[in-house]
């Protein structure tokens, strides 16, 4: 027994807990290659060590102690890697910052966590001026910064790697926390979503089990996101390597994984979508790559697995979870999140926690037979942890069914839904039938205020490379595929969505937006809809 849960409940510490992991896979395999970065830099597993061993030294020499929390505010890259790992080489907490942030968004994630220590570009440096500064006290400044701070002392990078090395890794146990990820806020301010060793693990463990110790992951999501940390965690945890790049471009995709040798990656969002409506070539299977993750599974998932040549898998997460719904090799049935993941329990309920019939939409509750291998809560937020978590169920917010046969369905996200006419409408499943025109890129769904009192449908749509959008003919595209209350009453065309840095459409700005001057109103139109 280890304090009241049996050998078997637990894994070993240097499967989950990143400096034993590190020191394990150095010894195993010192001169595998661990890490390709877009700079060129590759580092095997021996040279990482060495470097977060030496980094970990210079935070020692900062202050940093087991336990603190420290601020992260960096893109993608070999300094932001070893930074991150030296943090938990010393047991301290890494607190990512996502890099959009400014104002009050940024202020609010600086004093949530009270960090004393943060790392950060330069070039985001002006955006603390204006903004209240908690505790920091102490800021390692990555190129030039343009601003000083009143009672911030600033530090050159150099002392990172000028320090005594530190060379045995703190005594830090699965269920201590690894990290802090933030949410996006959406609903509210955003929360810091505590993630234990054992958490950040299980999240990547069973999904991802087609991954073997030859692959490489390539990185293209941002670390202050689950699925760009994840993927360091996964490489890690497989004996595998990743690549990293600083952002997703649809144009360098396929150079980028060719240039790197990548076998697999995540693609999140619409990254799919794009990918499928590049015009094809001669070339769409010369390249590396196995496997993708495709979340969501959207109806190009056949015919992307086919054209380039890799299998096709899906999953369901969030941060505060550890991916519950997996699938093998390109599943089915389409748009599926696949099925409840060994270890979990899977729940579709009403507003009262009663389980709904099979076919019905509730919210999907999760928990998990292993401990500590979700979140434990929000960080100085007891109250979103206690409504999180009522009746001993992790609630995560968003509308699901379920089929007779066991896969379940992502419906919406409860804030995105949409009513009109008394009919409850998911914005997913529009903007699903939105792209399959080949002439929009991407799309986006949401409310719009309606004369007669619930909803209109509005959709914002983008148009693929070269291509324009006759908002009549989309209109009379989805007339037949689409139920008569779903069909959109507001087209508006844009050159893109606005995203945020993890490519996640910003609805809440589309939403403030609402009808515009140049959006097309079918309605004004006259285009009639059959009975």
């Amino acid at each position: 027994m280890i304090g009241k849960f049996t050998e078997a409940q637990l894994p070993a510490v240097e499967e989950c807990v990143i400096g034993p992991m590190l020191e394990w896979r150095a010894c195993e395999t010192p001169d595998k290659v661990l890490a390709v970065f877009e700079d060129g830099q590759t580092w095997t597993y021996t040279q990482a060590l060495d470097l977060v061993r030496q980094t970990a030294g210079g935070l020692r020499d900062l202050g940093v102690k087991q336990g603190d929390y420290v601020n992260v505010w960096m893109p993608n890259g070999a300094d932001a890697v070893r930074i991150w790992l030296a943090i938990n080489y010393l047991g301290a907490i890494y607190v990512p910052i996502n890099l959009a942030y400014r104002g009050g968004i940024l202020e609010h994630v600086i004093a949530n966590g009270q960090a004393r220590l943060m790392l950060a570009d330069g070039a985001l440096i002006d955006r603390l001026e204006s903004v209240g500064r908690a505790r920091l006290s102490d800021l390692v400044v990555f190129g030039e910064a343009s601003v000083a701070l009143p009672g911030v002392t600033f530090h050159d990078p150099a002392v990172l790697l000028a320090a005594e090395p530190v060379t045995v890794p703190a005594d830090v146990a699965p269920w201590d926390v690894q990290m802090v990820i933030y949410t996006s806020g959406t609903t509210g301010p955003s929360k810091g979503v505590l993630m234990t060793y054992l958490h950040a693990m299980s999240s990547v463990e069973q999904p991802f089990g087609y991954i073997d110790a030859e692959d490489r992951v390539l990185i293209a999501l941002p670390l202050f996101h689950i699925s760009g940390a994840g993927a360091v965690i996964l490489a890690l945890y497989k004996g595998a390597s990743f690549s990293m790049v600083g952002a997703f471009s649809t144009s360098e995709f396929w150079p980028v994984v060719r240039r790197t040798q990548s076998t697999t990656l995540v693609l999140l969002g619409v990254m799919a979508t794009f990918l499928a409506k590049q015009e094809p070539s001669p070339s769409d299977r010369d390249h590396t790559l196995r496997s993708v993750m495709m979340v969501p599974l959207t109806e190009e998932a056949d015919a992307f697995s086919r054209r380039f040549g890799v299998d096709v898998y899906t999953c369901f997460n969030m941060t505060e979870i550890s991916s519950p719904l997996i699938s093998d090799a390109n599943p089915s049935p389409i748009a599926s999140c696949g099925r409840p993941r060994p270890g979990v329990e899977v729940r579709i309920v009403d507003a009262n926690d009663c389980e709904v019939a099979d076919g019905q939409v509730g919210e999907l509750i999760i928990r998990t037979d292993r401990p500590w291998s979700m979140t434990i809560g929000y960080l100085q937020d007891a109250e979103a942890t206690a409504r999180a978590w009522r009746n001993g169920w992790f609630h995560t917010g968003d509308a699901f069914k379920r089929d007779a046969q066991g896969a379940y369905f992502f419906v919406d996200r409860f804030k995105d839904a949409i009513r009109r006419r008394g009919e409850n409408i998911s914005s997913f499943e529009v903007e699903n039938e939105v792209c399959a025109h080949p002439a929009v890129k991407e799309a986006a769904a949401v409310a719009a205020p309606s004369e007669v009192g619930e909803d209109e449908v509005l959709v914002v749509v983008a148009p693929a490379e070269g291509q324009t959008i006759d908002p009549k003919a989309l209109i009379e595209f989805l007339i037949p595929r689409m139920a008569r209350f779903m069909v959109p009453r507001y087209v508006r065309v844009v050159p893109n969505l606005p995203k945020t840095p993890t490519q996640k459409v910003e609805k809440h700005l589309l939403r403030a937006q609402g009808v515009t001057d140049d959006t097309f109103d079918r309605q004004a139109a006259g285009i009639e809809l059959p009975r």
